[in-house]
């Protein structure tokens, strides 16, 4: 059964991150443009591997989480701007699509080490 499969459930999960982040993106007004530049922006902290494994996945891992964008967007609501909501909901959608792919969060040892897999 797949619902006792981790994997399975975080990727779920992923998807309906990017659905809900998506919708709420749309109802929020957010320009497509906006949204097509900064979809992938998260993966610049992959730049940390410069650095070496293990600054690469502290900095990978750190952008890669929901929590800040979290704060992000609680902090949004309390300015008149959607721009900061704007930037929470396309952050969201980057990380729900990246565990919906099955993309991880990164162990220390190298970039294809993943809490979800091997990739």
């Amino acid at each position: 059964m797949k619902l006792s499969m981790p994997g399975f459930l975080l990727r779920v999960e992923g998807a309906v991150v990017l659905a809900a982040a998506v919708f709420l993106y749309s109802r929020n007004g957010g320009g497509w443009l906006l949204f097509a530049l900064l979809i992938l922006a998260p993966d610049l902290a992959a730049l940390g591997y410069l650095a070496g494994a293990r600054v690469g996945s502290v900095t990978y891992n750190v952008v890669h989480t929901y929590a800040l964008p979290a704060v992000l967007m609680l902090a949004a609501w309390s300015s008149p701007s959607t721009f900061g909501l704007s930037l929470a909901l396309i952050w969201f959608a980057h990380i729900g699509g990246d565990r919906l792919l099955g993309f991880g969060l990164k162990y220390p040892t190298e970039f294809k080490d993943t809490h979800l897999n091997r990739v």
